[in-house]
């Protein structure tokens, strides 16, 4: 943990806003490692931000700065994950997604911050939206990004689309254990693991770091007790395919809460959801983009676009 720190120190020593970055415990005992950027803007709707799968709040240090220049940004690193508490979760998924989802209402109640802007990446999105069925006064706006876990899986071969070499070779991994399992049997070895499978995440933050330090981050972020990993294996039936997918909930969102979903152009996550989202809410605003040369991590692929895109919703609301 203490190199996951000293990574992510040297990650966050990049903002040029004002932050802060601290431990919240919550009552049942587990805590949430919490960054908050430009806590003095106190007028408008904060933005809270939730990652995906595997990653932390170091993922998102393209857009920390731009997304708080008006406002409260909060992000957090996932109950299970990053530098949060890893807990036993529930072997089941509708266990599981509820643990994960009260953390966040419990996280929120801690915090004090009455209502939000929610902004969720790919497992961060399916979360976001569970969290918006069960909480939708608390959502002045959900905004998906990549999500993961939507479409029902297809039952003819064909219409499956063919996921990137990395998440075959992380899912052949899977039968036998959990999705990181590979990393942490690695050891020493681990970050350079991560940059062969992924060269792609030190090529996305090439501006800020010309060395390892992403790697590393992802690396040290998931080299731990696989606890929110467990939580997602219970959650999913092979790597692509949520077991409860949330097609089949989203219409139980409240009518009068918006939602955009921002997809990568070239991403292996199906992007006909979100027209199928707009069909099952005809009353409810519910708006669908791409975004032209950006992949499944498109707050790094595209950072300038996805931030002018996510600030320009937030200003909608305030």
């Amino acid at each position: 943990m203490s190199q996951l720190k000293n990574v992510e120190a040297k990650i966050l020593q990049c903002l040029q806003n004002k932050f802060l970055a601290r431990y919240v415990s919550l009552p049942n005992q587990n805590k949430i490692w919490t960054v908050t950027v430009s806590p003095e803007q106190k007028d408008r709707t904060p933005l809270v931000m939730v990652h995906g799968f595997g990653g932390g709040v170091g993922l998102w240090i393209l857009n920390m700065d731009s997304l708080s220049t008006r406002r409260t940004l909060h992000t957090f690193d996932l109950l299970g994950f990053g530098r949060s508490s890893r807990p036993t979760f529930p072997r089941d998924p509708e266990g599981a997604e509820d643990e994960f989802v009260t953390s966040i209402e419990t996280w929120r109640e801690t915090m004090g911050i009455p209502s939000m802007i929610l902004l969720g990446h790919s497992l961060g999105g399916f979360l976001a939206t569970s969290y918006s069925i069960k909480y939708p006064e608390r959502v002045k706006h959900l905004i998906l990004v990549d999500p993961w876990g939507f479409p029902l899986r297809p039952t003819d071969p064909s219409e499956i689309r063919a996921p990137p070499t990395w998440v075959k070779a992380v899912a052949s991994v899977l039968g036998r254990s959990n999705p990181l399992a590979v990393l942490r049997v690695a050891g020493p070895w681990g970050p350079g693991l991560v940059q062969r499978f992924r060269p792609d995440f030190k090529r996305k933050f090439a501006d800020f770091f010309e060395d390892d330090t992403i790697s590393e981050y992802i690396y040290h972020c998931n080299a731990q007790n696989p606890s929110g990993e467990t939580a997602f294996k219970a959650m999913m039936e092979s790597f692509g395919w949520a077991r409860r997918p949330m097609l089949e909930r989203i219409h139980l969102i409240r009518k009068d809460v918006p939602i955009t979903m921002i997809y990568g152009a070239n991403t292996w996550i199906d992007t006909s959801t979100g027209k199928k989202v707009k069909m099952q809410r005809p009353d409810s605003y519910v708006r669908d983009m791409e975004i032209e040369g950006a992949s499944h991590h498109v707050y790094a692929d595209q950072p300038h676009i996805f931030n002018a895109v996510v600030e320009e919703i937030c200003d909608s609301v305030d």
